[in-house]
């Protein structure tokens, strides 16, 4: 089943399970140690595939800081034991429907880490960044241009 809600729309026991997992992959699985819980959630759209009660896949719709900025797709993720079924591909093409059809946006950025950049390639991301060390992870930005 897949979901996506507003902050509003999350219950305590959504949002517990999401952070969790966010912090379980990003900075334990990673061993990257930093500021997961980024004052940002309250303004995001969540995404998520669930199976039997337990999420699968996660991604959050960032909206845009100016107006000069795009929305970006943020923190995807796909639990280790359901990676290989094709559900990082499911997600991002979620998010990417959301943006372009229901909010109609005209580009949707995205800070990916670099090994992932060819993945997000496939979708019509294109690389705007050099290649540059966050969380002494390596990342590239990413841009998609709706046609």
């Amino acid at each position: 089943m897949w979901v996506n809600k507003t902050f509003e729309e999350l219950t305590k026991d959504e949002l517990y399970k999401i952070l969790e997992l966010r912090v379980k992959v990003f900075v334990v699985e990673q061993t990257c140690p930093y500021q997961e819980v980024d004052g940002r959630d309250d303004e995001c759209i969540h995404i998520w595939k669930e199976e039997d009660g337990h999420i699968q896949a996660y991604c959050r719709i960032v909206p845009p800081i100016s107006t000069d900025d795009s929305y970006s797709i943020g923190r995807v993720l796909v639990v280790e034991e359901a990676r290989g079924k094709g559900y990082g591909r499911e997600i991002m093409d979620k998010a990417i429907h959301l943006l372009t059809d229901d909010l109609r946006v005209l580009s949707i950025g995205l800070h990916g880490q670099e090994y992932l950049r060819h993945f997000y390639g496939s979708f019509g991301f294109e690389e705007i960044s050099n290649v540059y060390l966050e969380d002494e992870i390596p990342h590239v930005d990413m841009l998609m241009k709706v046609k």
